[in-house]
């Protein structure tokens, strides 16, 4: 890892969708911060040199959603583990869940993970603190002391609330001190004991399904209680058409709701079970072609704001059973990048429009000071060469957890170097600095 102050990057692509920057230009760091772009300031001395020419010179990722498994589930992963896999992969700011063990309800806690992540001192770990005590969805956490803590917003994660007036309690409270509610719509009672997306798929291969209701009918819920409350309010996960076209109508009407998608479910169908791969067993569900189509549509609108990891490393053997019987979840840091590069390939998004959702769109979500490269910022910085093709493979998967779906899949573009903070995190095998 560098301690190099001065960094100068030079003849790259810069691309900050923040500033409404694209063009070949220099970027210039001096300890941890972004000092300049195009011209150097007086009598600036780079301690190190980065030729940057051919390649995508971008802000670090923000990922919005991804599991470390720590405090708790340490045999599974750690945040040292994954954030080390994170800086590999460009993303520099990670947002953590509050399903850890303990979950993230007290202050002791947040300051647990902070510590953790800072002594890793790879990418900037950020807790989401537990709506109610335990995500037992009864009694509210003391949200304003995790707040205070360093929390960035408060989400029962999957956890089911009780009820409609425990919700609206939660979103009273977090509206009187401005805190965001991350919410993952779904009703319980109409998931019941699914394990696929209800429909053609599920039913040949004779799977409970998990009808696109069970979303669309939290949707509605939650937009009623938002507009009550006025609490603001991001949908996290979305699955659904339906789901997206709600929100877009209820942005429309100026309701302070956002929402995010995880990459997987933009390339991805229940197609995509049709062997029973256990790595496809997700929550939400891959869902239908349309489906997909219709989240793709919402994120080019910019009803979707962002494109999240949904990172979920699990231990082989938590795939290794009957569909039904395997834990749900993806690892999916290693993919972030290259599955919302392939939306620009495939003419989803424009290449601007594709790192705005992985930057400065998920750190606006949240009015986090992240994901942009104007001066004074942080000098949190991905570059990728974008023409480079590479195959993944599972035993070159810097996470703990290689339980993906896209083993064996061809990508196009590749991280050569993360900065976090103006340090190298991160320097690919064939690069080299000056």
């Amino acid at each position: 890892m560098s301690t190099t102050n001065s960094i100068a990057i030079l003849g790259g692509r810069l691309i900050d969708p923040a500033n409404g920057i694209d063009e070949i230009s220099n970027l210039y760091i001096n300890n941890g911060k972004v000092i300049a772009v195009g011209d150097p300031p007086e009598a600036f001395t780079a301690h190190l040199t980065i030729n940057a020419s051919g390649q995508i010179v971008c802000p670090g990722l923000v990922d919005l959603s991804a599991r470390m498994r720590e405090p708790g589930e340490e045999h599974i992963a750690t945040i040292s583990s994954e954030t080390s896999a994170a800086a590999k992969a460009g993303i520099t700011t990670l947002c953590c869940p509050p399903d850890t063990d303990p979950v993230v309800d007290t202050p002791a806690v947040v300051t647990l993970m902070l510590r953790r992540a800072k002594r890793a001192a790879k990418a900037r770990l950020l807790p989401i603190g537990a709506m109610t005590q335990k995500l037992a969805g009864e009694h509210l956490s003391e949200m304003v002391a995790l707040k205070r803590a360093g929390c960035v917003a408060m989400s029962n994660g999957y956890a089911p609330l009780a009820n409609t007036l425990v919700e609206r309690r939660a979103l009273e409270y977090a509206a009187t001190f401005g805190i965001t509610a991350i919410l993952r719509p779904e009703d319980r009672h109409l998931r019941n004991n699914g394990y696929a997306h209800e429909g053609p798929v599920s039913a040949r291969l004779g799977l409970p399904g998990i009808p696109e209701a069970a979303e669309s009918v939290a949707v509605a819920r939650d937009l009623a209680l938002a507009e009550h409350t006025g609490c603001r309010i991001h949908f996290h996960l979305l699955s659904s058409g339906t789901a997206a076209r709600m929100i877009e109508q209820a942005q429309q009407q100026r309701l302070p709701v956002t929402a995010n998608v995880a990459a997987h479910q933009l390339h991805l169908t229940e197609m995509d079970i049709e062997y029973f791969d256990s790595n496809c067993h997700l929550n939400p569900p891959l869902r239908s072609l349309a489906d997909r189509d219709a989240l793709r549509s919402a994120l080019a609108k910019g009803v979707i704001g962002a494109i999240c990891s949904d990172h979920q490393p699990l231990k082989d053997d938590a795939k290794e059973a009957p569909f039904p019987s395997t834990k749900t979840g993806m690892s999916g840091l290693q993919t972030l990048l290259p599955l919302t590069l392939k939306l620009v390939d495939e003419g989803v998004l424009s290449l601007s429009e594709a790192i705005a959702r992985v930057t400065c769109g998920p750190a606006d979500i949240l009015d986090l000071p992240y994901g942009r490269l104007n001066p004074g910022s942080s000098a949190d910085i991905c570059i990728f060469d974008p023409d480079r093709h590479w195959l993944l493979k599972k035993d070159e998967i810097p996470s703990a957890g290689r339980n993906t779906p896209f083993i064996g899949w061809e990508f196009q573009g590749k991280v050569t170097y993360t900065l976090f903070e103006g340090r190298i995190v991160f320097q690919s095998d064939s690069t080299t600095a000056a």
